[in-house]
């Protein structure tokens, strides 16, 4: 059993470092392994600028759209911080598909601001690109996982 624990972190361990190389990142010396990567930080970005977003919304939002939009950005950040510390890569790619489906629910959530006035065009093509390149880079790492983990599996 703690053969295949070990097996499993270096796999993931091998994998992340081997997308970082492949998608140019630079591998920094963090502590925790999420924080290298592209996707967690653009993440983290995009839960600020909502953040700041939200402010504007009226009062009686708070507990609606207001409360809605902020969990499920969060969400993306979080969710891909858990995965990575996950013991295989089924795990890691479960997790990566809870973050995509968070994206996806933050962009039905910037239409309803858009329909109810809350937000401009402006402010809506902002979030919409941000949530669409991290979603990309979201669906990317996660085929680079099953690619990876295709050929480690043939070497063994």
């Amino acid at each position: 059993m703690l053969r295949s624990i070990v097996r499993g972190r270096r796999k993931q361990q091998l994998i992340i470092s081997r997308w970082s190389i492949v998608h140019g990142h630079e591998i920094l010396s963090m502590a925790f392994k999420f924080e290298n990567l592209k996707v967690w930080k653009k993440a983290i970005e995009l839960s600020s600028e909502i953040h700041e977003l939200t402010k504007t919304f009226p009062k009686e939002e708070i507990y609606i759209l207001t409360s809605q939009i902020k969990r499920a950005t969060d969400s993306i950040s979080l969710n891909i911080a858990e995965g990575s510390t996950r013991q295989s890569n089924k795990e890691f790619k479960r997790f990566l598909g809870i973050a995509l489906r968070s994206g996806i629910e933050v962009v039905s959530c910037l239409h309803l601001a858009k329909g109810r006035k809350l937000i401009d065009q402006r402010e809506f093509d902002k979030h919409y690109n941000s949530l669409t390149e991290i979603i990309k880079n979201d669906s990317g790492f996660t085929k680079d996982i099953v690619t990876i983990d295709y050929r480690l599996k043939a070497i063994d």
